[in-house]
């Protein structure tokens, strides 16, 4: 019970944040210049044909009707149709969803399995001057370096020495593993890099703050060994601010690198929103930015969930 009026209200907020996001997203495309007539007619289409389609496609309706509308499809589970594919919208989605998830755990396991080990060792060395600055070194990298910058190094490089790693041609892990990691690995790496320098500043700041508290130094004046202090003690006491990171982080992955899956070609959320952008594809977008939000919220609400877990305080008010 405690546990449900800890997070009920949380849900309450997704709730009201994805209805505020169905707003926002279905206003913004509205204001950008050119819609779907001008880009599927050309330049010179004329105000007839304009109409028609904007008849067809129900777009001449008040944007309050059109909103409506929209809202009411989406309760009953309908996310539209694309307008250039005439295709379901959440079938594509659903078809590339394996794509965009294998991408996101790639990431976000070379972050964690770099930067946590990373993180903890430089927070104990904090007396350690090459620890500090080496996490110094791999934050400021991670911070500074844009993912359309390292992509674009990385697939220069691999394309023209013609290593092992392939640029493009997407292949499913079912079909031919070695080729799946052959084209994911690049994209992946990409992406991992921001994860890297975010786990690893955040888990050396909170082993930082932990070491620092009184029954760290009792464990040590009890003659605990290291290793159990740093398992028992530290970690446990380290990890909900390395749980916000890494989920928001994930969150971040799952909604779409679109960066990333434009620039290597991996067919994913990201690459298909990209293109229903192109396109003035409205139901493509506006679904697409609407279930990246709900992946994140979701995902932020399991860390909440999380939260209560690793320490039994939480929510205890």
């Amino acid at each position: 019970m405690r546990l449900f009026l800890y997070l009920l209200p949380r849900l309450a907020a997704m709730i009201v944040t994805l209805l505020g996001v169905s707003v926002l997203v279905f206003l913004s495309l509205r204001m950008i210049p050119g819609g779907y007539a001008d880009i599927l007619l050309g330049p010179f289409v004329t105000p007839a044909a304009r109409e028609a389609i904007s008849q067809q496609y129900g777009l001449d309706q008040p944007l309050v009707v059109q909103y409506l509308r929209w809202l009411a499809a989406l309760l009953q589970g309908d996310f539209g149709v694309s307008m250039v594919t005439r295709q379901p919208v959440l079938d594509e989605f659903i078809r590339r969803a394996p794509v965009t998830l294998e991408l996101a755990m790639i990431a976000l396991g070379l972050a964690l399995s770099i930067g946590l080990p990373l993180g903890v060792w430089s927070g104990i060395r904090q007396g350690g001057r090459r620890g500090v600055d080496f996490a110094r070194l791999v934050g400021a990298l991670g911070a500074s370096v844009p993912d359309f910058v390292l992509g674009s190094v990385l697939i220069f490089v691999f394309s023209v020495w013609s290593l092992w790693f392939r640029v493009g041609g997407y292949v499913p892990f079912g079909e031919d593993p070695v080729g799946n990691l052959q084209t994911m690995l690049l994209p992946a790496l990409t992406l991992s890099l921001f994860g890297i320098a975010l786990v690893l500043r955040t888990t050396r700041d909170a082993v930082l703050r932990v070491m620092t508290e009184g029954y760290i130094t009792a464990a040590v004046a009890r003659g605990e060994r290291p290793r159990d202090i740093v398992r028992l003690h530290i970690l446990r006491n380290a990890a909900i601010p390395v749980v916000t990171v890494v989920t928001t982080y994930f969150g971040f992955l799952l909604g779409g690198a679109v960066v990333v899956e434009v620039l290597f070609s991996v067919p994913g959320f990201g690459l298909y929103i990209f293109n229903g952008l192109l396109n003035r594809d409205y139901a493509i977008v506006q679904a697409g930015v609407l279930l990246a939000a709900t992946a994140f919220v979701a995902i932020n609400m399991l860390a909440d969930f999380l939260y209560a877990v690793i320490d039994p305080r939480v929510g205890a008010d």
